[in-house]
């Protein structure tokens, strides 16, 4: 029986997995496994797009007959990697190409890039790449303009023979179909991606979710750390533009970089601070989130140290930094005007951390935590005595951190 008689199905229920939410990983899996069934003699797929994401600038889904399909991401990088340069898809998006093949055996086979000659020696018969472009409007010119975008999906046989006639219709017939269900699933990984990237995890997922009206929110327990940079200002008037960046970003990645590598969440860079957070529900699991923000302390310091060194080395100016840490209820929501919100914490945890973190010049600590944290593990943290905080009624025992050795 033709293809063209038991394609339908599939193209079905890829119209009808437009209508959820899929994984595209394991849709693409699926496709494929469907493909094999009907006897389209699929031996290696790759599904690839272009994403927006602070990392990565395209994707794919990497399936290979018999093996678990995997998702792979390129980062951005200044300049092009060999593989790619020497990469068939290359050639396909330079000269705008919607179909490409190449037999890879017999009297008609082109072998004309190294990966190709890779596939023929790993005993791929036939090669395949269709592309489907899609249109975005570019929002940042004051005239729209479309900007392609799409998916380019490749195929490969180990089949003797190649692919046959009928098996380039069936797949060609599922090209479409597939890149519109392909532009949803793309666009709204896209969406968490700027969504988490800009808010952060947790405020990220909830306004995806919906809560994006003004007053949407929750209440939260959370140890809630706080970084501040020294010395800002100064460093913001003598330094050119450039190497204050620089700087701001080495030290976010000293100390945001190591709250999140421990299981934190950033909630918001305010200026050179860092306000972030370790939820939790109960007395164990604060007990745990007590630990992560330990280790990521630790990890703070010494990349830190390590960070300076190196700028010395390089002649650049060293930079300084406190860290306050609290443990207590905040509150977490939508606060603003309808036209502009911010999803924010706010509460006397938080005002008391900044506090706290104000104290380390005074008493040139690195690190302070209020007592309840201290508590959780009193051999990492010295008291320093109470102390005034501004804004706040009574006076707070305050705790030094004991760094690692």
């Amino acid at each position: 029986m033709p293809h063209s008689a038991l394609i339908r199905p599939i193209r079905d229920w890829l119209m009808d997995q437009s209508l959820g939410e899929p994984d595209i990983v394991g849709l693409f899996d699926e496709l494929c496994t469907r493909l094999t069934a009907i006897g389209v003699p699929v031996t290696r797929g790759r599904l690839i797009w272009q994403t927006l994401h602070p990392l990565f600038k395209s994707e794919r889904v990497i399936w290979d007959c018999g093996k678990e399909s995997s998702l792979d991401q390129f980062p951005h990088q200044d300049g092009e990697t060999k593989e790619w340069t020497d990469s068939p898809l290359r050639y396909v998006i330079e000269n705008n190409l919607k179909l490409f093949r190449r037999r890879l055996t017999g009297p008609d086979a082109m072998v004309d890039f190294p990966m190709l000659e890779e596939l023929r020696d790993d005993g791929f018969t036939d090669y395949l790449v269709m592309v489907t472009s899609m249109q975005t409007v570019d929002i940042k010119s004051d005239i729209a303009t479309a900007k392609p975008r799409g998916i380019l999906v490749s195929w490969a046989t180990n089949r003797e023979h190649g692919f046959s006639d009928d098996d380039l219709n069936a797949l060609q017939s599922i090209q479409r179909v597939l890149a519109v269900l392909c532009k949803s699933v793309i666009q709204s990984r896209i969406s968490e991606n700027i969504a988490t990237t800009y808010l952060g995890l947790r405020a990220g997922r909830n306004v995806l979710d919906g809560q994006i009206r003004r007053g949407d929110g929750q209440e939260t327990n959370a140890v809630v750390w706080y970084s501040d940079l020294r010395n800002s200002t100064m460093f913001a008037e003598t330094l050119e533009a450039a190497d204050y960046f620089s700087m701001l970003n080495a030290y976010f990645e000293v100390t945001a970089g190591s709250l999140v590598e421990h299981g934190g969440e950033v909630l918001d860079f305010i200026g050179d601070a860092v306000l972030g957070i370790f939820p939790y529900e109960d007395e164990k699991e604060l007990e745990d989130a007590s630990a992560r923000a330990t280790a990521a302390l630790d990890n703070t310091l010494s990349l830190g140290r390590e960070n300076n060194t190196e700028r010395e080395k390089q002649g650049l100016d060293r930079y300084n930094f406190g860290v306050g840490l609290n443990v207590g209820a905040l509150k977490f929501g939508n606060i603003g005007i309808p036209q502009r919100l911010s999803f924010s914490v706010i509460g006397s945890t938080v005002n008391e951390v900044a506090r706290i973190e104000e104290m380390t010049k005074l008493l040139q600590q690195p690190v302070l935590s209020g007592g309840r944290l201290a508590q959780l593990q009193p051999e990492r943290w010295k008291s320093v005595g109470e102390h005034k905080l501004d804004g706040v009624l009574d006076p707070v025992e305050l705790y030094a951190f004991k760094q690692a050795s």
